[in-house]
């Protein structure tokens, strides 16, 4: 007699291994179904190794262009679903803090967390603060005159020490060195090691005419950008340890287009933006007189302050009504814009994002947009 033939196994009967690589050729949406099928796929679907490859795809989820994860500890897939948000503008708005006075705003570049900076207009003063719970790094940072106080965030400590011959207006740190830019045409390399503090190691950057206004600092150098009042570049990259001039960048500036904010992803490339309206990026591996790409701000506006996820996504904020765009480097236009300042116009002076929330600093505010609201 011949024997009943036995009904054949489920796919989702087959060993995990191999349920992996079958799901690692789906996409987020097949995903997402078969999702639907069972607890069991619920949970493999679910497993980041399917969702990295998505990811690096999307728009600020976390992944820099060589696949370092920037937001370990959050499930690649919300990271994937928030990032649909983020390319379509769905968002809750808020103000989280209001200046008494008008002031300008910015972060530190290095800072691992939030870390805001009011400076009022006058140039009486400026203050910096962070959101962050650390003990470990300097507080408040006070522009006077050319002078530079440090404050620890928690306790009394504090040392100011004279920097430059003229107001302070743009500085970075990084571990035990800051790094400031004057009005005085020079920037300067300080000591932050214990005993040592407010020593200057390096006084020689000096340009003849033009004032710096933004620095960028990582590892072994920092970018600078300066107001552009000739032929020369404004953008130029500086040894930190030599404090000489390694490179100027471009040779199509046009008077008047000096640099408002740059920004590294590798130390070779970078980000810059100004008073021309455009985007620029460079690789200096290829070229130092042209960047391999660039974007024009829609309405003629000047850029502030840009920022990137080192990956697809890039952040401008502009110079009227507190315009904040998101674009996509594979694309010629913007994805979105946001309007933070209305009705009284206000620069973006300053932004900052994580996979979750865009931070934007007004001349009276500071908002937040949440990406991970529906």
């Amino acid at each position: 007699a011949s024997r009943a033939a036995s009904p054949p196994s489920p796919l989702w009967a087959l060993p995990e291994e191999l349920l992996l690589l079958i799901c690692s050729y789906l996409d987020a949406q097949a995903l997402g179904r078969l999702a639907q099928v069972c607890r069991r796929l619920r949970f493999l679907s679910s497993r980041d190794l399917l969702w990295r490859r998505i990811a690096r795809g999307c728009l600020n989820s976390g992944f820099t262009q060589l696949g370092t994860d920037l937001a370990a500890g959050i499930p690649v897939k919300e990271r994937v679903k928030v990032s649909q948000n983020w390319r379509h503008g769905r968002c809750r708005r808020e103000t989280v803090l209001k200046w008494k006075c008008k002031q300008v705003a910015s972060f530190s570049s290095s800072f691992p967390g939030l870390f805001v900076a009011p400076l009022s207009i006058n140039g009486r003063c400026m203050s910096k603060g962070d959101a962050a719970d650390t003990d470990s790094l300097p507080g408040d940072l006070f522009f006077r005159d050319g002078s530079i106080v440090l404050h620890k965030i928690h306790g009394s400590y504090s040392v100011k020490f004279s920097a430059h011959e003229q107001e302070v207006n743009c500085v970075d740190f990084q571990g035990g060195l800051i790094v400031s830019g004057s009005r005085d045409r020079t920037a300067k390399v300080w000591s932050l090691s214990t005993g040592r503090v407010g020593q200057c190691l390096h006084t020689n950057m000096r340009i003849s005419k033009w004032f710096f206004v933004c620095l960028f600092f990582l590892n072994s150098s920092f970018v600078t950008g300066t107001a552009c009042c000739g032929h020369t570049s404004p953008l130029r990259i500086w040894d930190l340890e030599s404090g000489q001039l390694m490179t100027s960048l471009g040779t199509d500036f046009h008077r008047g287009a000096g640099v408002l904010d740059v920004f590294y992803e590798t130390p070779s490339l970078l980000l810059s933006c100004g008073y021309d309206t455009y985007i620029r990026y460079w690789d200096i591996r290829t070229s130092t007189r042209k960047c391999i790409q660039e974007w024009e701000e829609p309405h003629d506006s000047a850029l502030y302050c840009i920022r990137s996820d080192k990956n697809h996504m890039i952040a401008s904020g502009s110079s009227y009504y507190g315009v904040v765009r998101l674009w996509d480097k594979r694309q010629t236009r913007c994805l979105q814009s946001f309007h933070l300042s209305s009705p009284t116009s206000s620069p973006v002076y300053c932004l900052r994002f994580s996979t979750t929330h865009l931070y934007a600093a007004l001349a009276s505010a500071l908002h937040v947009l949440d990406f991970t609201a529906p």
